[in-house]
Protein backbone atom coordinates (compact mmCIF):
# COMPACT_ATOMS: atom_id res chain seq x y z
CA UNK A 1 0.00 0.00 0.00
CA UNK A 2 3.23 2.01 0.66
CA UNK A 3 4.90 1.67 -2.43
CA UNK A 4 1.21 2.28 -4.53
CA UNK A 5 0.63 5.52 -2.33
CA UNK A 6 4.44 6.82 -3.18
CA UNK A 7 4.09 6.07 -6.99
CA UNK A 8 0.75 8.27 -6.76
CA UNK A 9 2.11 10.95 -5.15
CA UNK A 10 4.93 10.81 -7.76
CA UNK A 11 2.90 11.23 -10.81
CA UNK A 12 0.64 13.24 -9.16
CA UNK A 13 1.61 15.99 -11.87
CA UNK A 14 1.24 13.93 -14.42
CA UNK A 15 -1.95 12.11 -13.85
CA UNK A 16 -3.73 15.68 -13.24
CA UNK A 17 -2.27 16.67 -16.59
CA UNK A 18 -3.57 13.44 -18.11
CA UNK A 19 -6.88 14.10 -16.80
CA UNK A 20 -6.94 17.71 -17.80
CA UNK A 21 -6.38 16.50 -21.26
CA UNK A 22 -8.97 14.48 -21.48
CA UNK A 23 -11.38 16.71 -19.63
CA UNK A 24 -10.44 19.62 -22.43
CA UNK A 25 -10.84 17.54 -24.91
CA UNK A 26 -14.57 16.07 -23.98
CA UNK A 27 -15.15 19.80 -23.96
CA UNK A 28 -13.70 20.86 -27.05
CA UNK A 29 -15.91 17.93 -28.63
CA UNK A 30 -19.18 19.20 -26.42
CA UNK A 31 -18.62 23.20 -27.16
CA UNK A 32 -17.99 22.21 -31.40
CA UNK A 33 -21.08 20.47 -31.69
CA UNK A 34 -22.76 23.46 -30.14
CA UNK A 35 -21.21 25.66 -32.28
CA UNK A 36 -19.60 27.34 -29.40
CA UNK A 37 -16.40 27.89 -31.58
CA UNK A 38 -14.98 30.18 -29.19
CA UNK A 39 -15.30 27.67 -26.23
CA UNK A 40 -13.56 25.26 -28.53
CA UNK A 41 -10.84 27.35 -29.48
CA UNK A 42 -10.22 28.41 -25.53
CA UNK A 43 -10.51 24.27 -25.01
CA UNK A 44 -8.62 23.44 -27.48
CA UNK A 45 -5.69 26.19 -26.26
CA UNK A 46 -5.72 25.10 -22.55
CA UNK A 47 -5.20 21.16 -23.93
CA UNK A 48 -2.26 21.85 -26.08
CA UNK A 49 -0.63 24.11 -22.92
CA UNK A 50 -1.38 20.92 -20.39
CA UNK A 51 -0.34 18.82 -23.42
CA UNK A 52 3.18 20.43 -23.12
CA UNK A 53 3.12 20.22 -19.65
CA UNK A 54 2.85 16.96 -19.52
CA UNK A 55 5.19 16.06 -21.65
CA UNK A 56 7.86 18.22 -20.72
CA UNK A 57 7.44 16.79 -17.18
CA UNK A 58 7.37 12.92 -18.46
CA UNK A 59 11.11 13.85 -20.34
CA UNK A 60 12.40 15.68 -17.29
CA UNK A 61 12.75 18.56 -18.84
CA UNK A 62 12.69 21.30 -16.64
CA UNK A 63 11.54 25.35 -17.93
CA UNK A 64 12.39 28.27 -16.36
CA UNK A 65 12.34 32.13 -17.38
CA UNK A 66 16.21 31.45 -18.57
CA UNK A 67 15.78 28.13 -20.27
CA UNK A 68 12.67 30.01 -22.31
CA UNK A 69 14.39 33.17 -23.20
CA UNK A 70 17.44 31.44 -24.81
CA UNK A 71 14.97 28.80 -26.73
CA UNK A 72 13.43 32.22 -28.27
CA UNK A 73 16.81 33.60 -29.00
CA UNK A 74 17.96 30.45 -30.47
CA UNK A 75 14.28 30.43 -32.71
CA UNK A 76 15.07 34.06 -33.57
CA UNK A 77 18.52 33.20 -34.67
CA UNK A 78 17.57 30.72 -36.62
CA UNK A 79 14.46 32.49 -38.06
CA UNK A 80 16.70 34.84 -39.66
CA UNK A 81 19.20 32.99 -40.58
CA UNK A 82 16.80 30.75 -43.15
CA UNK A 83 14.99 34.17 -44.46
CA UNK A 84 18.96 35.51 -45.27
CA UNK A 85 19.57 32.78 -47.26
CA UNK A 86 15.89 32.80 -48.98
CA UNK A 87 16.19 34.19 -52.78
CA UNK A 88 14.48 38.03 -52.86
CA UNK A 89 12.34 37.37 -55.82
CA UNK A 90 11.15 33.92 -54.71
CA UNK A 91 7.63 33.04 -56.56
CA UNK A 92 5.02 32.64 -54.00
CA UNK A 93 1.81 29.89 -54.41
CA UNK A 94 -1.94 30.66 -53.34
Amino acid sequence: MGTLTAGILMMRWELLSAFLMFCTSQLNIVCRQSSRNTMAFVCSGIGLTVTCFFVMSLMGMSYNAVAIAQFWANTKDVFFDVMSKTPTDMSYYY
